[in-house]
This record gives structure tokens, sequence and C-alpha cells, in this order.
């Protein structure tokens, strides 16, 4: 899903409190059972949480909401080049959260009470939709429920930082009971995939990559539409999506001899770079007689695949490979699981 038409900006100087005021003579009645909710999510960078989840945190307040309608709820993030407002008032979309600092919307644009320096917009024209929203908002969050998640977003987002300040924890993310959930799956020590999903996205379901990775393990749209998942904002398609993907890696490595810790690395590795060119490291390092089944004889043989004289030594499937960054990937996550093991100890 997504919606992005041309851009409209709409001039005027009615302010939030203004709008919020607008909608307090109207009685709420239920206006979004049975729907299903197209949502934008426009809170922008969130620098990798280090300031809280913003983007998870209105996801999760989104599906809540949408639970308490009885509506599905469709979740996309905001294309930068994009405002939404004609989308929103069209129909095209029906709720878009933006910063409670927004100030370029107009008159045919509402929005809701403030909700964590969020507001969410909707059309002017859906005032019994808005007074529902602020209905709910002034009900869930004075809630455990509300409170649970505000902690789950926003206290201790940063487990290195508590690394740094010698600090013991039960938890690593927001998203640990789905780790845990999927690291069983896959034979893993949950720490582990909880590294990796660390290094690929800081826990931040918002993160996209130039080349188009998104989400939690920055799973390309293509690796995706494979394993038969449609919406990697979810945090838990996403998840499983990714070690659908770890799973058959360390499937295609099950025959070779190595050990488990080496496996785990060379899985790491296909994750990164894909299998095609940790194969071609591999059909090098055996040309030159060394143990394809150790990394680091491996490490010993990936300066050589950026060189034009490799070419003419063997047949490289996928041709060159640079390889500094899959080097680095592996190393950076042996040693974020170390950390997380300080931090959580078994």
């Amino acid at each position: 899903m997504r919606y992005c038409a041309a851009v409209i900006l709409i001039s005027g100087s009615v302010t939030i409190g203004e709008r919020t005021n607008a909608v307090d003579s109207v009685s709420p009645y239920e206006t979004f059972g049975g729907d299903t909710l197209r949502c934008i999510i426009n809170t922008g960078n969130e620098n990798y949480g280090k300031n809280g989840f913003k983007t998870g945190f209105s996801y999760d307040l989104l599906k809540e909401f949408g639970n308490h309608v009885g509506a599905e709820v469709e979740i996309v993030l905001a294309d930068n080049h994009c405002d939404y407002v004609d989308s929103l008032e069209t129909g095209d979309i029906d709720i878009m959260v933006l910063p409670d600092t927004c100030s370029h919307y107009g008159s045919n644009i509402i929005l809701t009470r403030n909700l964590d320096n969020a507001v969410w917009a909707v059309n002017s024209e859906d005032i019994a939709k808005v007074k529902e929203i602020n209905t709910w908002i002034a009900t869930f969050s004075e809630s455990e429920d509300y409170r649970q998640l505000w902690i789950k977003y926003h206290r201790s987002v940063n487990p290195i930082s508590r690394f740094e300040r010698g600090l013991i924890s039960s938890r690593l993310s927001p998203y640990d009971s789905l780790i845990k959930e999927y690291a069983l799956k896959l034979g893993w020590d949950w720490r582990m995939l909880a590294a990796v999903i660390y290094q690929e996205s800081k826990f931040s379901i918002n993160t996209v990559s130039h080349r188009g990775a998104t989400g939690l393990m920055q799973v390309m749209p293509a690796t995706a539409e494979y394993y038969g998942i449609t919406d990697l904002l979810d945090p838990e398609e996403n998840i499983k999506a990714g070690t659908m993907h770890l799973a058959r890696l360390q499937k295609m490595y099950s025959d070779d001899g190595m050990t488990d810790f080496e496996r785990f690395k060379f899985v790491l590795a296909s994750y990164n770079a894909g299998e095609g060119r940790i194969a071609d490291c591999r059909n090098l390092a055996a040309a030159r007689n060394l143990d394809t089944n150790r990394w680091d004889d491996i490490l010993k043989v990936i300066p050589s695949m950026r060189e034009d004289a490799t070419l003419q030594e063997i047949h490289l499937r996928f041709g060159k490979f640079n390889g500094t960054e899959t080097m680095n990937y592996v190393d950076n996550i042996l040693n974020i699981y170390s950390v997380f093991c300080e931090i959580c100890p078994a």
C-alpha cells in the first residue's frame, strides 16, 4: 500500500488547539467499525531510537486504536517527497501521524489531541472521526496499557549505553518477545538474533537503506516476496522474513562439517553479502588450499577478491567483491552479541 499523490500545501492560521476545540461539541459515535483504516506515519527520522522509538510507538498505537474500533489497520511510512494532504482530502488515507510541532496544515485538515508529542491528522469533513479518536486518546492515555506501551518504546532504548554504564537488564529492545520466539525457531540464543537486528536497524522499524532494504532486519522486498511476506513495516512480519532467510542459509551450510560457531559466521556473512558472494570467496580459498570451513581462512582471501588478477586465477560468478563491509559486519555482530550477553546474563 502506498498513497502518494501531488503535494498540496494549504495555508491557514488555525492552531492545533483551535482544531481540537472545534470537535468538543460533537457527540461521539462509532464511525470506524468494520472499515480498513489506511494510515501514514510521518514523524521523521528517529535516529535509531536515540530519543525513543517514535515510529514503533505510533505503529502500535494505531493498531490499538484499530482493535478498539474493530477495524483492520494498514500502515505505511511517509515518503519524504509527499505531504499527503491531498490523500487525506480525497479519503485515500484516513489518518496521518505527525509531530505535534507541525504547523503548515490548514483548515481542510483537523488535528487530534496531542499523544506523546504527536498528533493524528484527518480530513476536516470527518469531525465525528476526530471526536472518536480524541475520546479514545483521552481514555487510553490514562490506562496501564498505555503506560506499558510507553515504557516499551521510550525507556532504556539504547542497550549499548546501558553496557557502558555497567547496567544489567532483562530487556534489550521493544521487540524482545518476538526475537525470543523466532530465535527459538532458529535454534539460536535470542541475544544472537537481537545482535543481528541491532546491527541492521538499531531496533528502528522505519530504517530503510539506499538499496531498499527495509525494517528491523533490513529485508529486501524481493527476499520478502520469496518468503511470502508482504508487510515489512510490521515488526513480526519483518523478523519472520529475516529469520526464514537465516534458516535457509543455516541449512545451506549444515552439510559442510562446520562447527556451530563457524556456521554462524558464514550465515552472517551470507546474510550481508549474499550466499553467492561467499561461495566465490570459498572457491578462491579452496584454490589456495585454505580451509573453506573456517571464516578466518576466508578473511585471508577477501582482499584478493578486489583485484583484477583474481579474475584470471579462478572464475568468480559474481565478479569482484570488496568485502570490507561484510568483514566488519560479522565482527560487529559478534561484538554486539558479547555486549548483549553482559547486559542480559543467561
